[in-house]
């Protein structure tokens, strides 16, 4: 079985190339069916669209409200079929109405080591307060921002002379774009789960987040 994937973002969309190079070498069983960007301009459209998937804008200006958007949104997906929604930087906040609705098939990566900075500006708020260890995590989504059960996170150490720049470059780089291809394929291969609060992985609860140790070798 080909999982139907939609990835959803608002920039670069490096996560979404990622995706898109393990679905092609087979890594993924499945397949991009759409992307949606929240900006006209983001750089990640023109990637989709140069790779000959489905891709559409939905911006804010566009609708009156959260709700207006997000019915649209979720009008969008559903025309999709998804059986993965992968939100890579998508810089929207979803009303609870939406993660509702696509529960156990949405995920989300996050540049910090959750429950640890939510919310935007990670690299510099991790700077500011001195942290040593630093990282991204990946998580289903659920109504709670950057709150739902985490599936996998990656850490690295922080270096004297990193700035907000260089520490995001290199989470993106040595975490980020091989944790989150890894849960995408176990999802597609219906290996991942969400019940209640907890991830499954092959029908074995997780009593914590996995590490990079977890990760595939055609991950790694």
């Amino acid at each position: 079985m080909s999982a139907r994937i939609a990835v959803l973002i608002s920039g670069r969309g490096r996560n979404l190339q990622a995706i898109a190079a393990a679905c092609a070498d087979g890594r993924i069983p499945g397949a991009i069916v759409g992307v949606i960007s929240s900006r006209a301009d983001a750089a990640g459209l023109a990637f989709a669209r140069a790779h000959g998937l489905h891709a559409e804008v939905l911006t804010a200006q566009q609708f009156g409200d959260r709700a207006a958007y997000d019915d649209a949104l979720a009008r969008r997906l559903d025309a999709l079929q998804p059986d993965v929604i992968a939100l890579a930087g998508f810089m929207r906040i979803l009303t609870p109405e939406l993660v509702a609705r696509f529960l156990g098939r949405m995920v989300n990566v996050h540049p910090s080591l959750l429950p640890r900075y939510r919310g935007l500006d990670t690299h510099r708020r991790v700077l500011d307060a001195g942290e040593t260890e630093h990282g991204a995590s990946v998580h289903f989504v659920t109504a709670e921002l950057d709150g739902g059960p985490v599936i996998i996170q990656g850490q690295l150490t922080v270096r004297a002379q990193d700035t907000p720049d260089t520490l995001a470059e290199r989470v993106m780089n040595e975490i980020e774009l091989r944790i989150y291809p890894q849960v995408v394929a176990w999802l597609a291969r219906g290996e991942l789960a969400l019940r209640g609060e907890r991830v499954i992985l092959r029908g074995v609860p997780l009593a914590r987040p996995l590490t990079l140790d977890a990760l595939e070798e055609a991950f790694r």
